[in-house]
């Protein structure tokens, strides 16, 4: 088994192949009509897990919020991949990572995410997965990602952001038809 570790702590868990989170997060989780759903009962479980660890990151208590997060993937049964919660689940892990400045970490885990059934598209994923790129200095790898988040959500996405992520994203892009991002 590989697990991603962090300078937060180490969980193994399945490796995945290939309040502003919560809200985010959840319209990935929220999205109906995927191949595989949780049981309810574990659904309510695992929204609950992650609700919390939403809220240890609020609270800047990142190593709890890992430990949260990485809780409610292990409940989540094999092919985790093809459960539409595995998606939200890493997205709050890829969060954690961003916030401790993990960032290849955080490129790792929200890449995989990508791979998760309803992941691509997810505004949030795309944000965080461009940030963790031009912290890297992956400037194309971030443009692309970037622009995939504004074009999902608008530069209202980034507005509890640092402004240097959406400036960058601004000299990457033409400047839409209004002249107003």
């Amino acid at each position: 088994m590989q697990g991603y570790v962090s300078n937060l702590v180490a969980v193994p868990f399945a490796k995945i192949k290939s309040l502003t989170v919560r809200k985010n997060r959840e319209l990935t989780m929220a999205a109906k009509g995927s191949p595989m759903e949780l049981e309810p009962g574990l659904d309510a479980q695992v929204k609950e897990i992650c609700d919390e660890g939403d809220v240890l990151i609020e609270m800047g208590e990142l190593q709890q919020a890992f430990q949260n997060f990485s809780e409610a993937l292990s409940l989540v049964p094999e092919p985790k991949e093809e459960y539409r919660v595995t998606a939200g689940i890493l997205a709050g892990l890829g969060d954690v990572y961003f916030h401790a400045k993990s960032f290849v970490q955080g490129k790792e885990v929200l890449g995989d995410a990508m791979h998760c059934t309803g992941a691509i598209g997810s505004p949030f994923l795309h944000l965080r997965l461009g940030q963790c790129q031009l912290e890297l200095g992956d400037l194309d790898r971030a443009a692309d990602e970037l622009a995939r988040a504004y074009m999902g959500a608008g530069a209202e996405l980034f507005s509890q952001e640092d402004p240097r992520y959406f400036d960058f994203l601004k000299t990457r892009l033409e400047p839409p038809a209004s002249g107003q991002w």
